[in-house]
């Protein structure tokens, strides 16, 4: 029979350690009597197709898909908690990049100026950002134009080089950037947050049952305090883990349709 999937995709500024955190976690499911684990992490492109895949064991999301194109298609498992200056439990803001020129703009100067972000779909990048520029929107715009990059480093790179004024970064992303691939940050600088939201849910397909998702949980739970554990935990920034209600990512579409009610539906 073949194994199931597994992955971590979102946070890969240490790939490395990204690795041998699914390798601690496949020995404690192991240990723990679970079948059919995956011996390596998937490393996927097309994210909503893999999130969809049927033998998903363990994968990791974004909280904005999971509101509206994930529903009733995946279970949610639990959140990781990390120590970003921040981040608060499992609960996360993006951090608004700018070229240093602008260090000591507000974000009502950088109306009619240019945005870039990495997803239409993403919580970090869009939704958060669309939130907060909503009560300055006139007519339903605020910059002069946008860019979609793809990435959280590419809409780095974008006002880096100057194809972008602002774009809103996941705060863990961000500062894995910057402890890892230092030369991304070169020139910008953080000129405020969106609001809080929880981060990256991590979700399991629906056929995985009551009992593997209970012990999924449980061997996350051991996992982020287990002391042979301890180097790779830090490397990626993790604090913690825990088993939230699917409701509170119900704050991600609170921010979308506050940003509709005042007349702002998309970035622009």
């Amino acid at each position: 029979m073949h194994a199931r999937i597994a992955s971590l995709p979102m946070y890969l500024a240490n790939r490395p350690a990204v690795a041998a955190l699914w390798e601690l976690l496949r020995q404690a499911l192991d240990a723990a009597g679970m079948e059919r684990l995956p011996g390596e992490l998937t490393w996927p492109q097309d994210y909503h197709a893999h999130w969809l895949e049927p033998d998903l064991l363990i994968s990791q999301t974004c909280g904005y898909p999971l509101t509206h194109a994930l529903t009733g298609q995946v279970q949610l498992v639990g959140c990781f908690a990390y120590d970003t200056p921040q981040c608060e439990g499992i609960y996360c803001r993006s951090v608004l990049v700018a070229r240093t020129e602008h260090a000591h703009s507000t974000l009502e100067q950088f109306r009619g100026l240019r945005v870039a972000f990495n997803a239409q779909d993403s919580q970090s990048g869009t939704n958060a950002l669309r939130a907060l520029v909503a009560p300055l929107a006139r007519g339903g715009r605020f910059f002069g134009s946008t860019i979609a990059t793809g990435s959280h480093s590419a809409s780095m790179a974008a006002v880096q080089e100057c194809q972008a004024d602002l774009a809103a970064i996941d705060c863990v992303t961000y500062a894995a950037l910057q402890r890892y691939t230092p030369q991304a940050s070169n020139g910008l600088c953080a000129v405020g947050t969106t609001d809080a939201y929880p981060g990256l849910p991590l979700v399991t397909e629906l056929a995985t049952s009551a009992a593997d998702l209970v012990l999924l949980q449980q061997a996350l739970r051991a996992l982020v305090v287990n002391p042979q554990a301890a180097t790779t935990l830090e490397a990626l920034g993790i604090a913690g883990f825990e088993t939230p209600a699917l409701s509170v990512y119900q704050r991600c579409v609170e921010m979308r349709e506050s940003a509709q009610a005042l007349g702002y539906p998309a970035l622009a």
